[in-house]
Order: structure tokens, then sequence, then C-alpha cells
């Protein structure tokens, strides 16, 4: 698994963005405190660190008696960064196809709004040979 996925797997759970919310709000807690806010148990919050701590997104260290956990930014930087540069290519492309389809609607012949198909695929509804297929 790549970094950004293990980011984006990471990601896709809700409890684990709220733990990440809650670390980037309040800076660094334990996880009997981050268990506090939500419905589950205090364990279940430590798997899900775990997970977080596996996808760079969350560092866990010891304070004594305590594991204090703390958000590390540079992961959701990148993914943000990539997220961004993907954006502006669909953005690009999808300003290509508005300019195709304006140039086509100004030199279409008239009744070519039909959708073409490739060579040999029928029209839905109908046989090889433009018959109806019943």
């Amino acid at each position: 698994m790549t970094a950004f996925e293990e980011v984006l797997v990471a990601l896709a759970d809700p409890t684990r963005r709220h733990l990440l919310e809650r670390l980037s709000r309040h800076g660094s807690a334990t996880a009997t405190t981050l268990a506090g806010e939500l419905p589950v148990s205090r364990q279940a919050v430590v798997q899900h660190l775990a997970v977080l701590d596996r996808a760079g997104l969350v560092r866990g260290r010891r304070e004594g008696r305590e594991h204090r956990y703390e958000l590390l930014t540079a992961r959701l930087n990148e993914l943000a960064r990539w997220m961004d540069e993907l954006a502006a290519q669909w953005d690009h492309r999808l300003e290509a196809i508005k300019l195709l389809a304006e140039a086509g609607a100004d030199t279409a012949p008239r009744g070519a709004g039909s959708v073409s198909r490739p060579p040999g695929r029928p029209r839905p509804g109908r046989g090889r040979r433009g018959t109806s297929a019943s």
C-alpha cells in the first residue's frame, strides 16, 4: 500500500477523523482523554490511533506513565498538494472538453445532435441492420 493509500484508508473512518480533528484543535492528548469524547472504548481509540500512527498522521510518545498523541501534518499536506494537482488536471481536461463542445456546436450540421457510436454497434433496441430487434 502506498503512503497516500494508507492516509486515505485512515481518513475513511469517521472515528479516526474525529480523533484528528480533536488533536488539531487541542494539541496532544491521551487515549483516555480522547475516548471520553467518543462512544467507543479506550481500547478501540488505541486501535484507531495505531492506524493513524502507521499512516504517519499521529505520533505517540510517553510522558511518565501516560502515552500522549499528537497530530503530524506532513502527510496531510502532501495529500492536499496531490489533490490540488489532480483537481487542476481535471479542470484543464474539462475546459478542453468544453471548448471542443462549443466549437462542435458552432460547426455541426443541422440534425447532427445524435451521439456517434463505434462502427458495427447497433443503436439501442435495434438489430444489426437498423431494423427493430423483436
